[in-house]
């Protein structure tokens, strides 16, 4: 279905066609530049610490089928978490200067 509508569909090759969407806004400087390690780090953090309310999330709602042996769990769980953003912290991960 690809091939027969690239056979057969029309081409046009103009200036606009080329060129990068930035939401409607005209393009007026290079779209291929560097991006700082730092957002990169940001969205990494930002993943892994998201992760944990998919961890959290059945804990809650089970929480009473769990009993003790899952607060435990759980506790020991946010417990290194926690360990984690304070080393993070304390590395300067975060800081934007």
């Amino acid at each position: 279905m690809f091939g027969v509508s690239a056979m057969l569909g029309r081409r046009s090759k103009g200036r606009v066609k080329g060129e990068a969407y930035e939401c409607g806004i005209e393009v007026t400087t290079d779209t291929r530049h560097r991006f700082s390690v730092k957002f990169y780090l940001v969205a990494i953090l930002f993943i892994v610490f998201d992760l944990e309310t998919v961890f959290l999330f059945p804990w809650a709602v089970n929480y009473k089928q769990l009993g003790l042996f899952g607060l435990v769990v759980m506790v020991i769980f946010v417990l290194i978490l926690l360990v984690g953003y304070i080393y993070i912290v304390k590395k300067g991960a975060i800081k934007w200067d």
